[in-house]
């Protein structure tokens, strides 16, 4: 999968704040992600992040990708 800085995540499952959308802010063998609705980041291997991504979202093009 395609994911770089600064792309937003839409997950399949909700945060337990709400919010399903996570910003990409490290990437490599794994991920550090921050909560759109709380601001609360982790950090997450890699494999697990890309089996719960449901879409991206680029900031820089405007368009969807999958």
């Amino acid at each position: 999968m395609d994911i770089r800085l600064n792309d937003i995540l839409q997950m399949k499952k909700a945060h337990p704040c709400g919010e399903s959308r996570w910003l990409v802010l490290r990437v490599g063998a794994d991920f550090r992600l921050r909560c759109l609705g709380c601001g609360h980041e982790i950090m997450t291997p890699r494999l697990k992040a890309e089996k719960n991504i449901r879409r991206i979202l680029r900031e820089d093009t405007g368009k969807e990708g999958k």
